[in-house]
């Protein structure tokens, strides 16, 4: 018999706050609908009440890490006084962090699969970041299509952060930190800093 009343109103978060905690602490593979419900102390099917499919469920954990990215990008950015090229370096080291720091997270975030299922609005998490993106790239380079280069811009930050997670990058630059790779990532999309 579970230890908790399966109808909870708080179930729904708390099926979410222990998905967090797992992807956290032990990666995509763990976040089973049995494991979760194991943790968050109701039956097997007790997450079905809320999220019909498992997809839901992920989304709805997804949705969390886009938010906690959206706020540090926010914070890192702060009240926009700066350059347009010192907000992208900002918000090219929160992104490098996070996906290092929250590698399972990340991923989970990611997936094709979530993002077009059009569950809890996750392009609506996730497209407003790119969006910052889009418009800071715009000002520092206002003769391309601020779009594509940040398509390109993103793209090869997500390489980054990637290779640098398995080790390549380090073997391969002999960097020890992602920092100067993250500068030669500004530069080869926005040109030399100071052009």
């Amino acid at each position: 018999m579970p230890s908790v009343q399966e109808s909870e109103p708080g179930l729904r978060a708390r099926l979410v706050d222990v998905g967090v905690d797992l992807v956290t602490q032990e990666g995509t593979q763990a976040l089973t609908l049995r494991e979760i419900a194991r943790r968050a102390g109701v039956s097997h099917g007790a997450p079905r009440r809320h999220f019909p499919t498992h997809l839901e469920l992920l989304s709805a954990i997804a949705r969390r890490g886009f938010e906690d990215l959206g706020q540090r990008a926010t914070a890192a950015v702060g009240d926009g006084t700066a350059t347009p090229r010192a907000q992208l370096t900002a918000l090219g080291r929160v992104y490098l962090e996070f996906a290092l720091g929250n590698r399972g997270m990340y991923e989970l975030m990611f997936r094709h699969d979530l993002l077009e299922s059009g569950h809890l609005g996750l392009r609506d998490t996730s497209l407003p970041l790119f969006g910052r993106l889009v418009d800071l790239v715009g000002r520092v380079r206002p003769d391309v299509d601020a779009r594509l280069v940040a398509g390109a811009l993103w793209a090869n930050l997500h390489g980054v952060a990637q290779l640098w997670g398995w080790g390549s990058l380090q073997l391969a630059t002999g960097a020890e930190d992602f920092v100067p790779v993250l500068r030669s990532v500004l530069d080869a999309h926005l040109g030399p800093e100071g052009e």
